[in-house]
């Protein structure tokens, strides 16, 4: 193997080892602190979307633009708007948020049991698909009873995921880094 390929393996081992410490870190904090967790999410969509529409702003000016100026002009100013206020009152916004997944959870679990009904002499095991529409429709239902449970829930899965992903980045740096020293 080249000594350039070595070299580059030997760095990525290392970055996904340090990639997968802060994502176990981030797993970590999000299953100990889930409220603190859904804020801190709000506050990252908000600077971003914040900075997107800066930046859409500013290409309002140049010469050539993809998109007609209005587009560009209705984004950047829907983008400063909503990460303006995801940032003041994030917990507002990802409340919101909630109740458009909560909205999605119900409609997609309805569809799901007409398509299960359609089906039913086509398959075998339509009853599966029938009652994963009930199963979100239940779900969405809880959401919007519940939106403080549903939102550090939210939370814990996303560390959970967070911290699986993690551990899997640490493994496979390391191992990257043992093939390297193999060689």
């Amino acid at each position: 193997m080249s000594s350039v390929l070595q070299r580059g393996v030997s760095r990525t081992g290392w970055l996904l080892v340090i990639y997968g410490v802060i994502s176990i870190l981030f797993g970590i904090s999000a299953i100990l602190w889930p409220g603190s967790t859904v804020i801190a999410l709000a506050w990252a969509f908000g600077v971003m979307a914040l900075a997107e529409g800066i930046i859409s702003l500013f290409a309002l000016f140049h010469r050539h633009v993809a998109v007609s100026r209005g587009w560009l002009g209705l984004y950047a100013l829907a983008s400063i708007v909503f990460g303006v206020l995801a940032i003041m009152h994030p917990v507002a916004v990802v409340s919101v948020l909630l109740i458009f997944l909560a909205a999605w959870l119900m409609v997609a679990g309805v569809y799901r049991i007409v398509f299960a009904i359609r089906v039913r002499k086509e398959i075998q095991g339509e009853w599966m698909i029938a009652l994963s529409g009930v199963l979100a429709i239940v779900l969405g239902g809880m959401l919007v009873a519940y939106p403080a449970a549903g939102l550090l829930t939210v939370a814990i899965w996303i560390g959970v995921a967070a911290l699986f992903y993690g551990v899997l980045q640490v493994v496979a740096g390391v191992r990257m880094h043992r093939w390297k020293r193999a060689l």
